[in-house]
């Protein structure tokens, strides 16, 4: 009877560490968030994505509203086409805005949408044409030094040279 009782508490401690692996697996794959409900695609064109990845969420107002469904790049444009899947029961104006934006500093990207004022709704494959590409960290600082560098240079333009000191010049 003793070796059936512990038997039985070997067991359902693997299976609580089995689930235990599977969400963590499937939060650490960002698939923990599967959604049954009926949504619909409009895709936005971004000079830059930084980091997004398909499966992305998008947020309004800091609520998952949809998540990102594929990621094209355009070679006639040279832009990256997002295609995302927003929830139905969540309406948004024609002329929404979209912005790939950073949770905490160096966290995961996301989209969020912010709603305009038209009375018209987005519907099944319209485009999102006003958005704000990703801050890359690395152009921040790489213009942060440049700045810098010409502050410290007086200002003077590339190329210029410094007048020579008056005085005798032998």
């Amino acid at each position: 009877m003793k070796k059936n009782a512990l038997d039985f508490w070997v067991g359902l401690f693997v299976a609580a560490g089995f689930v235990a692996v599977l969400f963590l697996a499937l939060k650490a794959g960002n698939m923990s968030a599967f959604s049954f409900q009926d949504t619909y695609s409009v895709q936005a064109r971004f000079d830059n994505i930084g980091g997004l990845k398909p499966r992305a969420p998008v947020k309004s107002a800091g609520v998952v509203v949809g998540r990102v469904a594929a990621i094209r790049f355009d070679d006639k444009t040279y832009q990256a086409t997002v295609e995302m899947s927003l929830e139905k029961r969540y309406q948004f104006p024609k002329d929404t805005s979209a912005k790939i934006l950073t949770s905490g500093l160096l966290g995961e990207q996301y989209i969020g949408l912010e709603a305009g004022g038209d009375t018209a709704m987005l519907a099944e494959g319209a485009r999102i044409t006003m958005t704000q590409s990703a801050v890359v960290l690395e152009n921040l600082i790489g213009q942060f030094l440049y700045n810098k560098a010409a502050d410290a240079g007086g200002g003077a333009p590339a190329g210029a040279s410094a007048p020579a000191p008056a005085g005798d010049l032998k």
